[in-house]
């Protein structure tokens, strides 16, 4: 039995696209457009700003899944290597990919298959086991990040001063949001 309009995903209902393979290529293109917006929420404290990027990968990756969140993340990595002013700050090119948020860049494609794939397992059943899944997810996403920072910082420590103690509260904040949007968010991207 088919659903019924109101029953399918939000997305699917306000862009009502028949061919999965079409929809699919719209959802990646809606998602890009999301995570560049983010980008652009900021707060510059070091070499690596605040953004609202995270947000977004963790939010998107728990209502699409792995596959759909890591090709839309890698997506987004390559509409801005490509040269489309989608990173923090309306940056773009390849220097964005090997400058101080390098690491956070690859990091949120890893960390949304991590979350993406977690979520499709019922890690987001519920709203403690979604924001366990999120921290799992940032986890990830800081790994990666000063693993690249430790190569430009002088110790581990600086590079752990830089790249992990000012986004601790701020992380907390957008993964109680993202928690939040949740339902939401599922509703609106969760593929069929």
């Amino acid at each position: 039995m088919l659903p019924t309009a109101s029953h399918r995903p939000i997305l699917h209902r306000l862009v009502p696209v028949p061919h999965r393979g079409l929809r699919t290529a719209v959802q990646v293109v809606l998602g890009v457009a999301f995570l560049a917006l983010l980008a652009q929420v900021r707060i510059v404290v070091g070499p690596v700003p605040i953004t609202g990027q995270t947000l977004g990968v963790l939010l998107l990756a728990a209502a699409a899944g792995g596959r759909l969140g890591a090709a839309t993340t890698l997506a987004y990595l390559g509409v801005g290597a490509a040269g489309l002013p989608v990173f923090t700050g309306g940056g773009a090119g390849l220097s964005a990919l090997t400058g101080a948020t390098a690491g956070y860049l690859v990091g949120f494609v890893v960390a949304a298959a991590v979350v993406g794939a977690l979520a499709e397992r019922g890690g987001v059943a519920g709203p403690a086991r979604a924001a366990a899944t999120m921290v799992v997810g940032n986890v990830v996403i800081y790994a990666f990040g000063v693993t690249w920072l430790a190569q430009l910082a002088p110790d581990l420590r600086t590079a752990f001063a830089w790249g992990v103690a000012p986004f601790l509260v701020g992380d907390a904040l957008k993964i109680a949001v993202a928690t939040a949007l949740l339902p939401l968010a599922a509703r609106a991207w969760r593929p069929r």
